[in-house]
């Protein structure tokens, strides 16, 4: 008799396994300082390297912050809403629906938009809901600063992932442990620190995908560079550092050449003495709006007068040509950071120089919807043991990045209807006339309670011809499918 034994799951990595990890870590700690760096200048905390000129040492700890780089970032991250998931052709999407629903897309996708634009990428992590596989699979927005991706640039797909993190509520662990989760082709393995100094395995997961279930979403990618660039590029940082200089600048000029300095010429030494004889402060001297000067022996009255307080004017118009330069950089339109002239620009002057922020958010939506089609892709393969069929593609929907008028987008709409180009029942119609997804949703089950009551309208009306027939007319049985209107 032939006894099966089950094969257990290995409680330790395999020397392959672990200079995978080995490697991974190195070059996720390699990139860890220059994403640090960016997002120290997204948060407005970066330090700004003193020239050692024009700064007195009591004022060493003065720290300036201006908030270009987090006006820049989320501009642009503003205007990329994902609103749906969607066969594109035109099949039902209500397992889309329940993958985006059950793991939050549509908030969590602001998150990973703005991480992608911050640090130049972000990744989605896809894998089995729970333990029991019985809830939707789990799709996560994982940081860079946590997670890194071995990529193979000629099949345009990742080899191997490693995230590091904190250990999972579900594992035992002590307080604030880390864990590493290895993804690989066929299998996502978990472990633990062990107390010899290397890694315990505490689980895996053999999903055999045959691919590795982490998508990269990477910003300003170039053929030398799949890794993707930041929004927040050394032009920026050099650009938001010479104008906290700038601004450090003024508060130093504002306290040591605010207040107007004055001079008197020709005053005795008593002029600036109590009447004890005690000489006064050089503060009780400034603020004397009236000061009681004596002639001298000659007669002749001191002379009293100030010198020009200090004119920021100056540094202002330095500030203003930073935030010009800054916007050209962002592709921002200059009032955004600041920038106003006497005459305000009208409604088609402000479209004209937004233009470039909203051809720069279309190749955003084209890069970024690459990567949550993909990472859907995974999840509906994790959910149903196989992958989707190669000839069903999956479409996001996402919100119109431009920024027209109410008015404009119904008169663009009603004007494709009329000529025919559009059926006005099409849900691209609804689409491009500005509702969301939830409106268009709305719309459709209107119009399918419109159409039951119509046909229903139509049955009654039937049948009330049909009782108003002589008996020996009607027919003996009305069959299903009979007549015009299909009763």
């Amino acid at each position: 008799m032939t006894v099966s034994i089950p094969e257990l799951p290995l409680l330790h990595l395999s020397d392959d396994e672990l200079a995978l990890i080995q490697m991974l870590r190195a070059d996720m700690l390699r990139d860890r300082y220059a994403l640090l760096l960016r997002d120290a200048y997204f948060n407005g905390e970066q330090l700004v390297r003193d020239l050692g000129i024009s700064i007195p040492p009591q004022l060493k700890g003065l720290h300036t912050v201006i908030g270009w780089p987090r006006v820049g970032v989320e501009s642009l991250e503003e205007r990329l809403d994902l609103e749906a998931f969607r066969w594109a052709d035109g099949s039902d999407s209500a397992d889309l629906a329940e993958i985006a629903e059950a793991n939050d897309l549509f908030d969590e996708s602001s998150l990973a938009h703005l991480d992608a634009l911050v640090y130049g990428r972000e990744y989605l992590a896809v894998g089995s809901g729970d333990l029991n596989g019985d809830s939707p699979p789990l799709i996560s927005a994982e940081s860079p600063l946590d997670m890194t991706l071995m990529w193979d640039a000629r099949l345009r797909m990742g080899t191997a992932a490693l995230r590091e993190c904190a250990a999972d509520s579900f594992i035992e662990s002590g307080p604030e442990e880390r864990m590493i989760v290895l993804y690989l082709p066929d299998q996502t393995v978990m472990a633990l620190p062990s107390e010899s100094g290397g890694w315990e395995v505490v689980d895996r997961d053999m999903h055999g995908l045959g691919v590795v279930p982490v998508v990269r979403m990477a910003n300003r990618q170039r053929t030398a560079d799949r890794v993707g660039k930041s929004e927040i590029t050394p032009e920026v940082m050099s650009i938001t550092d010479a104008a906290c200089r700038r601004l450090m600048g003024m508060e130093v000029a504002a306290e040591f050449f605010g207040a107007p300095q004055r001079y008197i010429l020709g005053a005795s030494e008593s002029a600036f003495q109590d009447a004890d004889g005690t000489a006064k402060s050089a503060w009780e001297t400034y603020i004397g709006r009236v000061l009681a000067l004596e002639r001298d022996e000659d007669g002749n009255v001191p002379d009293v007068g100030q010198f020009a307080a200090h004119d920021p004017t100056g540094m202002t118009k330095i500030i203003d040509l930073y935030a010009r330069i800054m916007s050209s950089q962002f592709g921002l339109p200059p009032h955004m950071l600041g920038y106003t002239t006497d005459n305000p620009a009208s409604a088609d002057a402000i479209r004209s120089t937004e233009a470039k922020l909203v051809k720069r958010s279309e190749r955003r939506i084209r890069r970024f919807g690459r990567a949550w089609q993909d990472a859907m892709r995974l999840a509906l393969w994790v959910r149903d043991g196989e992958p989707p069929e190669k000839t069903r593609r999956i479409e996001t929907v996402w919100r119109n990045p431009a920024t027209p008028t109410v008015a404009a987008q119904a008169d663009a709409t009603v004007k494709l209807v009329q000529a025919g180009i559009l059926p006005a029942d099409s849900d691209v119609t609804l689409e491009m006339a500005g509702l969301s997804e939830g409106q268009r949703q709305q719309v459709r089950a209107d119009r399918r309670r419109a159409g039951a009551a119509s046909t229903g309208g139509r049955l009654l009306e039937r049948l009330a011809g049909l009782g108003d027939r002589p008996a020996e007319t009607l027919p003996d049985v009305v069959e299903a499918g009979d007549g015009d209107d299909g009763f």
